[in-house]
């Protein structure tokens, strides 16, 4: 016949319910609720039309009255270096000076550090120009991310440490922290086989 010799930790974790737990400390903490997949979305379209407004009121015009060539398709082209230089600066320089880009005003969210620390330029320069290469490049695919982590974070967003957040929302975390009765204890000891 062969016996079977329980382990303590076993033997605790199969006697103990939650009515052999004391609640000690329950807290309750409101932390920024953060910005979802498609909050960030139209917050981005806003700022795709915004920097499509730029293009076509200022540089447009100047490429022509200068009779320089638009259509020119390679990366390079001068159309295409000046759009990007204004696309991403767009992107840094507003992020660095007021947290949240004009979409992002608009709908009433902002980018912060995880930490909870103000954003510095390495970390802006990080998320807003490295990070969106990596999720522009391969047809935006990259920002699906965000519909699927827990904090709703883009790949962009994983390199620098940051969050998106609203601005006025939040959400209610609820801590208990529990200890051990001391029924639990004797019970533990006199199941011993």
């Amino acid at each position: 016949m062969s016996e079977y010799v329980q382990s303590p930790e076993n033997n605790v974790l199969s006697n103990q319910s939650e009515s052999q737990q004391i609640l000690v400390n329950h807290t309750e903490q409101y932390v920024s609720k953060a910005a979802g997949f498609w909050i960030r979305f139209w917050a981005y379209t806003v700022d795709l039309l915004v920097l499509a407004s730029i293009g076509m009121l200022l540089i447009k015009p100047i490429f022509r009255l200068f009779s320089l060539d638009i259509n020119n398709p390679s990366w390079y082209a001068p159309f295409a270096v000046i759009t990007a230089t204004i696309f991403y600066g767009y992107f840094i320089v507003m992020t660095k000076l007021c947290n949240q880009t004009v979409g992002k005003m608009i709908f009433g969210i902002r980018v912060i550090s995880k930490d909870g620390a103000k954003l510095k330029w390495s970390t802006v320069l990080f998320r807003e120009w490295i990070g969106r290469i990596i999720s522009v490049i391969p047809f935006n695919i990259p920002y699906l991310v965000v519909a699927f982590t827990p904090r709703n974070q883009a790949i962009h967003d994983f390199i620098a440490d940051t969050l998106v957040i609203h601005e006025g929302a939040y959400d209610k975390k609820e801590k208990g922290f529990y200890e051990k009765s001391n029924t639990a204890k004797e019970l533990q000891e006199q199941n011993v086989f």
